[in-house]
C-alpha cells in the first residue's frame, strides 16, 4: 500500500464536468493499493495518516494533527503509484492490486476514515479524473509498506 499525503489549503477532484469531491484545509491523499494489501494493512495506514502532526502550531512548528486543525480529507485512488519503470520506458503495473479487490479495499479505507474524520470526500475508483489543489508548504509525505509493517 502507498499513500501520498499532501497538506493542502484546498483540493478537488472531478471527472468530466462533475466535481466528485472538494475539501478545504486538510489532506489530499493519493492511494495506491498493491496485490498483497489487506484491511489490516489499511488500518495501519489510516491510523498513521490521521495521527500525522504536519500542521503548524502558533510557533510555526509542525506539531498539530488533522483533528487539531479541523482538517478535511480527499481520498483518490491511483494505481499508477505502483508503476515499475525498471525495464524499458513503458511502466509495468503488475504489483498493483486486482481492480475488484482494490476497489473493495479503497471503499474500506473511505468507510474507516469517515468513522474518524468529520469531512471525507473521495474520487471515483477507476475513473479518469482531474485533481486541482493548492499544496500548503509544499508538504508531501509518502507512506509505504516498508515504513509501517
Amino acid at each position: 500500500m502507498k499513500f501520498v499525503i499532501q497538506r493542502v489549503n484546498y483540493a478537488q477532484v472531478s471527472s468530466g464536468d462533475r466535481i466528485l469531491g472538494k475539501i478545504g484545509k486538510g489532506f489530499l491523499v493519493l492511494i495506491g493499493i498493491g496485490k498483497d494489501d489487506t484491511p489490516a494493512i489499511a488500518d495501519k495506514f489510516i491510523k498513521k495518516m490521521i495521527q500525522l502532526r504536519i500542521f503548524e502550531d502558533s510557533e510555526g512548528k509542525t506539531n498539530l494533527s488533522l483533528k487539531d486543525v479541523g482538517g478535511e480529507i480527499l481520498l483518490v485512488s491511483q494505481f499508477t503509484l505502483y508503476a515499475n519503470c525498471r525495464k524499458g520506458n513503458r511502466p509495468s503495473f503488475i504489483e498493483a492490486g486486482d481492480p475488484k479487490e482494490a476497489r473493495a479495499l479503497y471503499e474500506y479505507i473511505i468507510k474507516k476514515t469517515k468513522e474518524q474524520v468529520p469531512v471525507v470526500e473521495q474520487g471515483e475508483f477507476g475513473a479518469e479524473m482531474k485533481v486541482l489543489l493548492e499544496n500548503d508548504g509544499p508538504f508531501t509525505i509518502l507512506l509505504e509498506d516498508s515504513q509501517l509493517l
